[in-house]
């Protein structure tokens, strides 16, 4: 399947079964089934994001469950959660779980780093706040009361 997404294959029912489930974070949605899945991920994903290679960092399983982390290298080439195509090369990260049923993906948790292909862009979703700001040094971690 990743080495389907990869070519550009449009076709995910070979890797599915029928009822498999997508269930992304927040900001990525919840996807019943093959043709949701194209509908609401791939074609989004590939009408924002042209020249796309997909580079898998590492892979593991565990009986009937698999899975990667890894990213997509891409250029911002069409709209992208309301941001215009800026032609900008970014790197969206990402981690995908598997679970398998005769050979094909049932349950399909995704966890796609949104916030940080927006920061990419321009965009950042936590207005300076996120604790980031702790470890460069512009701000100082909140103590527990009575420390």
């Amino acid at each position: 399947m990743e080495d389907a997404l990869g070519r550009g294959e449009t076709d995910m029912s070979p890797y599915f079964t029928p009822g498999f489930l997508w269930r992304g974070n927040r900001g990525s949605g919840t996807k019943r089934g093959v043709d949701e899945f194209r509908r609401n991920w791939q074609r989004p994903l590939r009408a924002a994001f042209s020249d796309r290679t997909y580079l898998t960092e590492k892979m593991i399983a565990d009986g009937d469950w698999a899975a990667c982390f890894g990213h997509i290298e891409a250029t911002h080439s069409g709209t992208f959660m309301g941001i215009a195509a800026t032609g900008q090369r970014v790197r969206i990260p990402y981690m995908d779980f598997w679970r398998i049923e005769d050979g094909r993906i049932a349950d399909n948790p995704v966890f796609v780093d949104l916030a940080d292909v927006l920061f990419q862009l321009g965009q950042d979703v936590f207005g300076g706040q996120g604790w980031e700001a702790f470890d460069e040094g512009r701000a100082e971690p909140p103590l527990l009361a009575g420390t």
